[in-house]
C-alpha cells in the first residue's frame, strides 16, 4: 500500500479547518492528522513531529502565521509549510517565504489546485496559488534578501523608531545603556542595507513589518 503523507491544518476558523478536511479527505496520498485553532494546540499535538505539510493561516486575531512558521521551521526543519491566505500582499508572502514556508495558497482555490500545490510541494516546489502566481513571477531572489530576520529585541527597537523615538528615549523606555541601543540601531540599519532611520522606517511600513 503506498503510503498517504500526513496532513495538519491551523486556521483560528473552525469552519476553515473543517471544510479543509472534508475537501482533502478523498485523497488517495494525503491524510488528515490534525486540525487545529492556535498555535498552542498546535504545539501541543504529540503527533506533530511526524507531519508532512502544514496548512497555515497567516492572519490570526491573537498570533501570527509568520512567527509560527518560523517557529515550526526551527523546531520540525522537514515539515513543508503552505501559508494560507484570503488575500495575497506580496510583502507577506515574501516574508512567509523567508520563514521557511514553501508555497502560499488563497483560501478562495479549489480542491485540486490545493492538491496539486501540495503535491509539488513535497517534490521540493516552491508553490503558489494560481492567482498568487502572476504577483510572486516579479519577486528576484534579492527580494528574499531585502527582508532579513530580527531578533525580538530588533523588532522592539524597530516599533519605537517607527514611532519616532530617538535613541536615548528607546533606552530608557526598554532599560538598555545608550551604546546598546546604539549597537542596535546600527545593526538595522546594516540588515536592511538603509543609509538612515528614515529609509528604515520607510521600508519597514512599505512591507508591513510591524
Amino acid at each position: 500500500m503506498k503510503k498517504k503523507h500526513k496532513i495538519a491544518i491551523l486556521d483560528d476558523h473552525p469552519l476553515i479547518v473543517e471544510g479543509l478536511k472534508i475537501l482533502l479527505s478523498n485523497s488517495d496520498e494525503l491524510v488528515i492528522v490534525g486540525g487545529f485553532n492556535s498555535s498552542d494546540e498546535l504545539f501541543s499535538f504529540d503527533g506533530l513531529d511526524t507531519i508532512d505539510i502544514l496548512l497555515l493561516d497567516v492572519f490570526f486575531k491573537d498570533d501570527n502565521g509568520i512567527d509560527i512558521c518560523l517557529k515550526v521551521k526551527k523546531k520540525y526543519p522537514w515539515i513543508i509549510i503552505l501559508g494560507m491566505s484570503s488575500q495575497s500582499e506580496r510583502s507577506i508572502i515574501l516574508q512567509m517565504l523567508k520563514n521557511g514556508a514553501s508555497g502560499y495558497l488563497l483560501k478562495s482555490a479549489g480542491v485540486n489546485e490545493f492538491v496539486y500545490c501540495i503535491n509539488n510541494a513535497l517534490k521540493g516546489s516552491i508553490v503558489f496559488s494560481k492567482e498568487v502566481e502572476s504577483l510572486m513571477n516579479k519577486t528576484t531572489f534579492s527580494d528574499l534578501k531585502t527582508i532579513p530576520r530580527l531578533t525580538k529585541r530588533e523588532k522592539e527597537i524597530l516599533k519605537l523608531l517607527i514611532e519616532g523615538k530617538s535613541t536615548q528615549e528607546i533606552s530608557d523606555i526598554l532599560f538598555l545603556s545608550f551604546l546598546t541601543t546604539q549597537t542596535h540601531r546600527r545593526n538595522l540599519l546594516n540588515k536592511f542595507q538603509v543609509k538612515n532611520v528614515a529609509e528604515l522606517v520607510n521600508f519597514a511600513l512599505k512591507n508591513g513589518l510591524i
